[in-house]
């Protein structure tokens, strides 16, 4: 696998791909923000390490850029490394499209069981069922693609982060079922996630802005249910 560690500072970029290659993953590094997204580009990684301050471009800016990018052929697990540790850098980190959130200074141990958290995530959110479908979407789940049929019965094919998709599969796998903001957490991350309840409705807005027409009611196929959870339903 491929990652990519964009980090200003030598000494902790050497740290971090150390511990990735003792993961097996190829390692490329990129000391700014504008590097990073060329590095972006051209190799398509698998997992990137993202400093949030950087020069030339702040990494916040860098991951949005990722997210929106539509010139790539897989979208890949981002995990924000960082000085700070405030709740609400966390918060705008998830709501540009990071997957994880790792604040400085971290142990190799730490950072590896967190990296294999999103790769175990990944893999126990392929379901058996090749594809899934409802009135208004197809799923494929071997291909990781979404098409939505709008109700003016344009079509669709939102770009989803792999935490928005994977919630997506696993609550439209399972209709009208309601989910506890613990379910949710417990299946994002198992005992690493570390983002809480308020995570979780970041990553449930980001799925609703992907599926969700402009002019539609954000609540038209994720539904809330207050003090309890989220479900989907697409009668």
């Amino acid at each position: 696998m491929q990652a990519l560690i964009v980090e200003d500072e030598p000494n902790v970029s050497s740290f971090v791909r150390s511990c990735l290659e003792s993961e097996g993953f190829q390692c490329a590094i990129a000391h700014d923000g504008e590097e990073g997204l060329r590095q972006f580009q051209y190799r398509q990684p698998d997992l990137i390490l993202l400093d949030l301050n950087l020069p030339k471009m702040g990494g916040l800016e860098v991951c949005t850029h990722i997210r929106q990018s539509k010139t790539v052929k897989k979208d890949p697990f981002i995990i924000m490394i960082t000085g700070k540790g405030s709740e609400v850098d966390r918060i705008v980190g998830y709501a540009t499209g990071a997957d994880d959130y790792i604040t400085k200074p971290f142990s190799a141990h730490e950072l590896v069981v967190r990296i294999r958290a999103l790769l175990r995530r990944n893999l126990r959110h392929q379901p058996e069922q090749r594809m899934i479908e409802t009135p208004h979407f197809l799923i494929d789940c071997q291909k990781r693609e979404v098409l939505v049929q709008q109700d003016n019965g344009e079509i669709h094919q939102p770009i989803l982060t792999p935490s928005a998709f994977d919630l997506l599969v696993q609550m439209a796998s399972h209709p009208k079922r309601v989910w506890t903001w613990d379910e949710l957490v417990e299946s994002m991350r198992g005992e690493d996630f570390s983002g809480g309840d308020r995570a979780i409705d970041t990553y449930i807005g980001r799925l609703r802005a992907g599926i969700t027409a402009t002019n539609a009611p954000r609540d038209r196929f994720i539904k809330t249910h207050i003090g309890i959870g989220y479900s989907f339903e697409d009668c």
